[in-house]
């Protein structure tokens, strides 16, 4: 990492530049880019999302007027708009794919470290879908419905950091157990899921792989009760019990006893069932497995709220996912910072901070554990990133 230079400029450093070029490599995308750079298309990018920039006028005239600190960027002038909005449109989406995933990896090295809420060792994810709205005249391509467009998220959180471990980006009408079924989960790991995940197949397959699932059980589904186990109503578990599917096509596609914990949520007097092929955690255990589900609820709340995904700076699909694609790549620098401060950041107020600050030259780790004490460093002479 650069040991001088705007805070933008050392959040960027964390991408490793000779991973970043290996993916250079491999997509081919500098093999007819004249001059314009991969990398100064992925800066500009993050400008975007960071900065809170909202055009291509905006990044390309944001980063014209830096003037001396674009060198610490690693950029040798700023992007012209039309030239940016081609490489949006055209450089493969699948590029800054590979940039996300090479990230992850030195995150969730740093997220392994920190202390689990659960006792147990299996890893725990959840999934879900998030929907972006778009104009269908516009973005003729993300089919949604007859006079509308959209963009689904479909996303897999690691709660080890809540970090976003795998992504797939479709249009509106892709269905969520589609996703679900792309999933290359480890034996042992445990998913939390809603019910819009509720497939047989799917269960079936988990079960076989060694895969553990929490979700809610849907109202109608056939089932008989093969045998009771002690349920404790201190906990609020009003029933434990070991279950089979009664259809014969339920069955068929899903052969094995589940279990079903019932348990009595005071806070809405209501009684919510949850269906797992786990059976060695307390029934309490479940219950509090599916409510840590909501992490990716507030994933999704915070990505929108914080960060570029619902205005676009390019209406192709190709322009659209790579922005979706960077997005998530800040989203992991951010959290990046939260787990290596001793402040506590909340997501919203860390964002909100380094955007006042983006381009002031401090300590960038002094300054997220002390925001408000770090001053501002005078800057040093201009020295190209290393390449």
């Amino acid at each position: 990492m650069i040991s001088s230079g705007s805070l933008f400029s050392q959040v960027i450093s964390l991408i490793d530049r000779a991973l970043f070029q290996q993916a250079v490599k491999r997509h081919q995308v500098e093999k007819s880019s004249k001059g314009f750079s991969s990398w100064t298309q992925l800066v500009s990018l993050l400008f975007s999302q960071f900065a809170g920039a909202n055009s291509l006028r905006e990044i390309s005239g944001g980063l014209a007027t830096i003037r001396g600190k674009i060198n610490h960027l690693g950029l040798k002038e700023a992007p012209n708009k039309s030239t940016l909005s081609y490489a949006n449109a055209h450089r493969p989406w699948q590029f800054f794919e590979t940039i996300f995933y090479q990230t992850l990896a030195k995150v969730q090295s740093l997220a392994n470290f920190r202390k689990k809420k659960f006792r147990f060792k299996n890893p725990l994810f959840s999934i879900d879908s998030s929907t972006i709205d778009l104009c269908l005249k516009v973005f003729d391509w993300a089919h949604f419905r007859r006079t509308k467009g959209a963009v689904k998220l479909h996303l897999l959180l690691d709660h080890a950091g809540y970090l976003p471990c795998w992504a797939y980006l479709s249009d509106g009408k892709f269905a969520d157990i589609r996703a679900a079924r792309m999933l290359k989960l480890p034996p042992g790991a445990i998913v939390a899921m809603d019910r819009g995940y509720n497939d047989y197949t799917l269960f079936g397959s988990w079960c076989r792989g060694g895969v553990y699932f929490v979700t809610r059980l849907k109202d109608k589904t056939d089932y008989q009760v093969v045998e009771e186990l002690e349920s404790k109503p201190e906990q609020n578990i009003v029933a434990d019990d070991i279950i089979r599917f009664n259809a014969p096509q339920s069955w068929e596609k899903c052969p094995y006893n589940l279990r079903l914990v019932s348990f009595y949520n005071a806070e809405k007097d209501e009684i919510l069932h949850f269906l797992t092929n786990n059976f060695k955690l307390a029934a309490s255990t479940i219950a509090a497995i599916y409510k840590e589900r909501w992490q990716i609820e507030l994933f999704f709340k915070a990505i929108k709220q914080n960060l570029k995904v619902k205005t676009f700076l390019g209406t192709n699909e190709n322009a659209v996912k790579s922005q979706l694609w960077t997005a998530l790549t800040t989203m992991l620098l951010m959290k990046y910072l939260q787990l290596k401060s001793k402040l506590g950041w909340s997501l919203s107020n860390l964002v909100a901070l380094l955007r006042i600050n983006l381009l002031t030259y401090r300590d960038l780790w002094a300054w997220i554990d002390q925001p408000y004490d770090v001053g501002v460093l005078e800057p040093s002479p201009p020295t190209l990133f290393p390449l």
